[in-house]
């Protein structure tokens, strides 16, 4: 459970623009990402060799005095073409990966490709911004940015990183450290049961729709990539077929994002409290049967965004513990079904007579535990897990 008072609070937040490059800064910018790539794979390389042999542990601090003995090697002497500052800050981008890594947060990092997305990180050293007019080190002009929404008057530019994606875009991300004012305290509350044939269903009686957007482009995508197998590697047909196909991905990503946003939005400002289930989604990836439905749902974007921008604003978000059987049991009478396969979307409570939507009275049910959670715990997060017995 997050709970925010109701001062306004200070964050990092982080504002995304596209912007349009000339050539000689897109090749400027080609020359960092390429050394920001290699810097980050040999200290990788590194780091694992030592972690594999059991020598000592090679950090940050050991990293970066290798960096400077790197840059002087006659066939590495490119590296002092771009700025040292997003070379730095690779190694710091490496050095969080590992910390994830052994705090069990995320996966072992992994090499950087040539291929996929491009990133490099500047420090607040690295660039000036004034009026609006961004540039960068290294170049001479300032970008030509689309200022989508105009930055906080007050806010501290911190750094800002930018981004050349699969289809070529080239986007930069000003993260700033802004004050942020919760939102009109309100009454209402809401539980959310997720889904794929009904993305959410709120306690409310509203549900949102699970567009397909991955499903609705799947001819396309089969089509595309069909003609790019066919194409001889290293060919400029290829990357043309790479590329068309690329777009239809980045349509596809930009489309759900921008759908699970306005609907976590929305939902905050309408809700004071928002109770969620406690999914593994993970795990449940694991079943081969659903999983690109599931990773087509997103439901890890969704709860991700209901938590923080619960903390912006003032809301509670309190997420339910593992195993409370939300579908199985009646909202009505309490009465808990024995078995509930997902087949079944209505039944009728043998307690109660009752009929029940199945997703519907899971939401209930979660808005019902929620509140007993938030009113008997202070932090959901702590809550040991609970066998259900059934009746």
């Amino acid at each position: 459970m997050c709970l925010v008072e109701s001062v306004g609070v200070k964050i990092h937040k982080a504002y995304r623009y596209r912007f349009f490059p000339t050539e000689a800064q897109a090749a400027q910018l080609a020359q960092t990402f390429g050394c920001v790539r290699l810097v980050f794979n040999w200290a990788l390389q590194m780091r694992t060799e030592s972690w594999q042999q059991r020598q000592e542990s090679i950090g940050y601090h050991a990293t970066a005095l290798m960096l400077t003995e790197l840059k002087r090697q006659d066939d590495r002497a490119f590296l002092n073409e771009v700025s040292s500052v997003c070379l730095q800050q690779s190694l710091r981008n490496l050095d969080l990966a590992f910390k994830n890594f052994f705090e069990k947060r995320n996966a072992y990092p992994n090499f950087k490709k040539a291929k996929g997305v491009q990133s490099a990180r500047y420090a607040k050293t690295a660039f000036t911004f004034k009026e609006d007019r961004l540039t960068l080190a290294k170049q001479d002009a300032p970008l030509e940015i689309s200022w989508s929404r105009p930055l906080p008057q007050s806010a501290n530019i911190l750094s800002l990183t930018i981004t050349r994606d699969t289809v070529n875009r080239y986007f930069v991300s000003i993260q700033v450290e802004t004050e942020v004012k919760p939102l009109k305290k309100t009454t209402s509350q809401v539980g959310i049961d997720v889904g794929i044939k009904t993305l959410a269903k709120l306690s409310n009686g509203e549900g949102l729709p699970n567009p397909r957007f991955l499903q609705t482009k799947e001819r396309r995508l089969k089509i595309r990539q069909r003609r790019l197998s066919k194409k001889q590697k290293g060919s400029n047909n290829r990357s043309r077929a790479r590329l068309e196909l690329a777009k239809i991905h980045a349509k596809v990503a930009d489309t759900r994002k921008d759908y699970i946003h306005k609907f976590t939005t929305k939902t905050i400002r309408e809700n004071q409290a928002i109770f969620v289930e406690g999914l593994s989604v993970s795990n449940m990836l694991k079943n081969h049967c659903l999983a690109q439905a599931i990773s087509n749902a997103a439901w890890g974007e969704m709860f991700r965004q209901l938590e923080y921008k619960a903390k912006w604003y003032g809301r509670a978000y309190v997420e339910l513990e593992r195993f409370f059987p939300s579908s199985k049991l009646c909202s009505m009478c309490g009465h808990l079904l024995v078995k509930l396969p997902l087949s079944v979307r209505e039944w009728d409570c043998p307690n109660c007579n009752t009929h029940h939507d199945r997703d519907f009275n899971a939401a209930k049910n979660i808005l019902c535990r929620g509140q007993y959670l938030q009113t008997t715990e202070s932090d959901a997060r702590k809550v040991t897990p609970t066998r259900y017995e059934t009746h």
